[in-house]
């Protein structure tokens, strides 16, 4: 809550006719990937503030959405477990949903070829007769779509990409791993999906019978966002010197994760996609 987004929007706005990577427009869906686990008011004022009208909330079980947009743009952006959402009272009932929907890892058809996991899959059955014609009708108003996640929030919106099929632009964040080979090679939709250094969710389901979709980002030790990363190596509790200080912006340095949370985890902190995302993006600059 004491995170201020978007704050670099003004000098860097959403390019939402992009058609091939786009740096700043990564940062935007990191920090809204990050936002969504936020209460309902304080994303819609977030939203607002980044020049984002338009709010529409969907929610149904194990899965939270929201819809922001404006006469441009609209941005699909599923959120991810409810153990990662800062709230005041523990709700047992939402983290065992989510639970449930990670955990149940069999194979299931999936209608654009190729099978999925069944968790996610039914996670976005919950929301899919509502959401689908709210977003075709911004579609059809001429709204470019965007969509993005992270953690389960990412194996969404990658399911909901397929489904749809008429996204501008995908981007996930510490996603992990929804299809068979079969459904890989069947996924036509441009997705980049980032990983930030040891992140443990996106080596989850193991790649027995699973594998990943879309282009890799890969944040290595060192903050860099590189083509390539080793899927299996054993992870390190490196202590980075400087690693989560937001350049170029009077955000907090916060070494708060350093120490007591093994790297797999720590890495996976939503927020820190967004910073290291950030920090490339200055760096460019010099």
């Amino acid at each position: 809550m004491d995170y201020d987004y978007f704050r670099g929007s003004k000098k860097y706005g959403f390019q939402s006719d992009a058609t091939s990577f786009n740096f700043i427009n990564a940062w935007w869906l990191a920090e809204v990937s990050t936002l969504v686990y936020a209460s309902e008011n304080f994303v819609r004022s977030q939203f607002n503030k980044a020049g984002l009208p338009e709010v529409k909330y969907f929610e149904n079980q194990s899965t939270q959405c929201y819809v922001a947009n404006n006469d441009k743009l609209a941005i699909v952006a599923f959120r991810g477990s409810e153990i990662w959402k800062k709230k005041e009272k523990f709700d047992l009932k939402e983290v065992v949903a989510d639970l449930k929907t990670d955990i149940d890892i069999w194979l299931t058809n999936w209608q654009q070829g190729g099978k999925v996991h069944r968790g996610f899959k039914e996670a976005l059955e919950e929301v899919w007769p509502d959401l689908l014609p709210y977003v075709r009708k911004l579609h059809d108003k001429g709204c470019k779509i965007w969509i993005t996640g992270h953690s389960l929030g990412g194996a969404l919106a990658t399911l909901f990409a397929d489904r749809y099929g008429s996204a501008k632009g995908v981007y996930t964040f510490g996603s992990p791993r929804v299809g068979n080979e079969v459904f890989k090679e069947n996924f036509e939709v441009k997705i980049y999906r980032f990983v930030n250094n040891h992140d443990i969710v996106p080596r989850v389901p193991l790649p027995v019978k699973y594998v990943h979709v879309g282009e890799l980002k890969f944040i290595d030790s060192d903050g860099i966002i590189r083509d390539t990363m080793i899927e299996n190596e054993r992870p390190v509790d490196d202590s980075r010197d400087d690693p989560y200080g937001l350049e170029g912006t009077n955000q907090p340095k916060n070494n708060a994760f350093k120490g007591f949370v093994p790297a797999p985890f720590r890495d996976h902190v939503p927020l820190l996609y967004a910073i290291h995302i950030w920090n490339n993006i200055i760096e460019s600059q010099k």
